[in-house]
């Protein structure tokens, strides 16, 4: 078969399997939904409230023709983003697919449809709840990130490093360990399907169709097929990249944060690190 034609049963199949796939794979979350991501995470990695562990992912792509820089990213290839949101099953609860890669996650998650629904209330987030144990001010469910987001009352990010005490570092040691989800969760996606160990050889429009079709098969498996050892595999690698770190902070994000490293200080709030839980690497 020519070039064009599996082009073009590459393009028809992908786009099928997300338009079959989407609705079961990747609805949009109920309030419940949401309420049983929050006890996944913090039975698994002791941050309470949280909904979701969030992200961006790089794609290496070929450079598509006349784009300039658009697709160089600050790792020096071409690539689009994977942004997303993850639970502690390694599934992907919303993401959004094919920003620049030259953006940086700050300003991609800002102009997502995530991020309009979050700031006009359309997630059907739970209300605020007092956190386990204590009788403070309850606290909002919040999605957490690193350092390359700005912080917002539902998106915590980690103190900087520099100057830490030990409350805020124990603070970013929680998020740490709720956020290594996504990681891991791009880890297997990329093991399972190796269309992503290479530069997909692809316009942009059909690489965003080869990705949702990895997306929701992607969920698919973890729902049917998951097995432990791809858990112990997406822990044992960790990403250690440094991007661009270019979120600032708001004054109602920097109340929320304080509230939960008070939270993790205090005896409610407090995991002794000989009577933690398993860690997320462990069967």
């Amino acid at each position: 078969m020519g070039t064009s034609t599996i082009a073009g049963i590459v393009r028809a199949t992908c786009a099928t399997i997300w338009m079959r796939l989407r609705a079961a794979m990747l609805p949009p979350p109920t309030r419940q939904q949401w309420l049983q991501i929050a006890r996944g995470f913090l039975e698994r990695a002791q941050f309470p409230n949280c909904i979701g562990a969030l992200d961006g992912k790089h794609i290496r792509v070929k450079k598509p023709p006349n784009s300039g820089s658009r697709f160089y990213n600050y790792k020096q290839y071409f690539s689009v983003v994977l942004l997303a949101l993850v639970d502690t099953n390694y599934r992907f609860v919303i993401v959004d697919i094919g920003a620049y890669g030259s953006s940086a996650d700050a300003g991609i998650f800002r102009a997502s449809r995530m991020s309009r629904w979050l700031q006009s209330n359309q997630l059907d987030i739970p209300q605020p709840a007092c956190l386990p144990g204590s009788a403070g001010p309850p606290a909002p469910f919040v999605i957490v990130g690193d350092e390359g987001f700005a912080l917002s009352p539902h998106l915590m990010r980690p103190y900087p490093r520099r100057g830490l005490d030990d409350k805020r570092g124990h603070f970013n040691y929680r998020l740490s360990r709720a956020r290594r989800f996504v990681e891991c969760a791009f880890v297997i996606l990329a093991s399972k399907w190796r269309v992503f160990q290479s530069a997909i050889q692809l316009g942009p429009q059909n690489v965003n169709n080869v990705i949702k079709a990895c997306v929701v098969l992607h969920n698919y498996v973890r729902m049917y097929e998951a097995c432990q050892d791809e858990d112990a595999l997406a822990f044992s690698t960790e990403d250690q990249r440094e991007g661009p770190q270019l979120g600032r902070a708001g004054s109602a994000g920097l109340r929320v944060r304080e509230l939960f490293a008070d939270y993790f200080s205090s005896p409610a709030g407090s995991f002794p690190l000989a009577s933690q839980q398993s860690s997320p690497a462990e069967p």
